[in-house]
């Protein structure tokens, strides 16, 4: 069950709430995501035709279908005064802004914190950047260049061989704490009646993500290596192996985990070695366990090898892609993953806000949105004029999109 399902939009915990989301490619639209999903009314401000996020090719081609869901969409032209000038109108409503444009860009049009606060002194402006404030703030920054930056695709590749993470781990974390703070400004406001300005960083969220390895470093006096060149250092067992039809991992990080995997396969010659009696003996003789059980994995299907793991509650998994998510039993059972619309002619699971509340998960109201297509209704509900919304349209200030407004998840 979605709490959509669940319960009536007004019930859900940020209804009330609206949000101009600035967002671009993945942090700022992550941002405005989990406020949507959990019930603020979140209106993308984009130009004419649309943020350039919706024809992103390769890697990013489903940036935007992913995490533009439960928003509605706003043309305008921010270049021209008039364009503006609808803006600052629609600040001057507003509870939260949210940007993540390179440093300046929104001070140059006039939509800065500073003027924001002038037109609406409760408003929470979050704002989302490469960088906090210091001698890097206003260089630029991506979610790769600070993983370099910040020691995680040290960390993460080979010893040598930095390798950038396989998601937008960054940008998703960092708006992610611009939720955070945005929240708690919200609770903020609640005592003091006043808006602030908030931020949150890539490099600063990379860091606090290697926090644990800067700690670990402290205390042995040394850089610590790579993950890669030190997996499972600490266990005797913590290892993808090759199954007989493909790669599963297993992780053997207890006593007890230890004597109930030598039962479920079973394998008593090593359970019964005086030689592997304890966990740093288990430790130690860490190449011949791994070559051993190479050998026998190699002779057993991944399925079998879950099957009897699982039994014995020793972690495992199998190996998997991003596309057999789609039919992941767990996450089709309550409401893990849902119905979004990517394009016109395709529609696609993907996963629900990773939570729960009241015994139901965040759900799916909205579609992601067309380009423009509310523009008409927020602005009529801000009271602009109909004639002069049909007059910015003809000028190319405003795209009214196709008719109708955003669709609802029913749809």
């Amino acid at each position: 069950m979605t709490v959509a399902a669940a319960a009536d939009e007004a019930a859900l915990p940020l209804a009330g709430i609206r949000v101009l989301d600035f967002g671009h490619t993945v942090m700022g639209p992550s941002c405005g995501l989990v406020l949507a999903d959990l019930g603020a009314d979140v209106v993308r401000i984009e130009p004419p035709g649309g943020d350039r996020t919706r024809r992103l090719p390769g890697f990013a081609i489903g940036f935007f279908g992913s995490f533009n869901r439960n928003k509605r969409s706003v043309c305008i032209d921010l270049k021209q005064p008039e364009g503006r000038d609808i803006v600052h109108r629609l600040m001057g409503e507003a509870d939260v802004v949210i940007e993540n444009f390179a440093p300046g860009v929104m001070e140059r049009l006039g939509l800065g914190w500073e003027d924001a606060r002038a037109i609406n002194p409760r408003l929470v402006y979050c704002a989302l950047k490469g960088y906090l404030p210091g001698p890097y703030e206003h260089l630029p920054a991506l979610d790769e260049v600070v993983q370099m930056q910040a020691g995680l695709a040290y960390m993460t590749g080979p010893p040598g061989r930095p390798l950038r993470a396989g998601a937008s781990v960054v940008d998703l974390f960092g708006g992610v704490f611009g939720v955070v703070a945005i929240l708690a400004a919200l609770r903020d406001r609640d005592r003091t009646g006043m808006g602030q300005l908030v931020r949150s960083a890539l490099f600063e969220s990379t860091a606090f993500l290697v926090t644990q390895h800067m700690a670990a470093s402290a205390m042995v006096g040394h850089p610590v290596p790579p993950m890669p060149g030190r997996r499972g250092a600490a266990w005797c067992i913590y290892d993808v192996f090759e199954a007989a039809d493909g790669p599963v991992f297993i992780g053997v990080t207890s006593e007890a985990h230890w004597l109930r995997f030598c039962q479920a396969f079973p394998i008593d010659d090593l359970r019964d070695d005086p030689g592997l009696a304890t966990h740093d003996q288990r430790v130690a003789q860490k190449p011949r366990l791994i070559e051993r059980l190479g050998a026998l994995f190699a002779t057993i299907a991944v399925d079998t090898i879950l099957e009897r793991c699982r039994a014995a509650l020793i972690p495992c998994a199998p190996v998997a892609r991003p596309d057999q998510l789609f039919d992941d039993p767990h996450l089709n059972a309550e409401g893990g993953l849902l119905d979004v619309d990517l394009r016109p002619d395709l529609r696609a699971r993907l996963p629900a806000l990773p939570i729960e509340m009241a015994g139901a998960r965040p759900g799916l109201r909205m579609q992601p949105p067309a380009a423009g297509a509310d523009t008409r209704a927020v602005l009529a509900a801000a009271g602009v004029d109909p004639l002069e919304i049909e007059r910015l349209a003809a000028a190319g200030i405003l795209d009214l999109g196709a008719v109708g407004g955003s669709r609802s998840a029913a749809e």
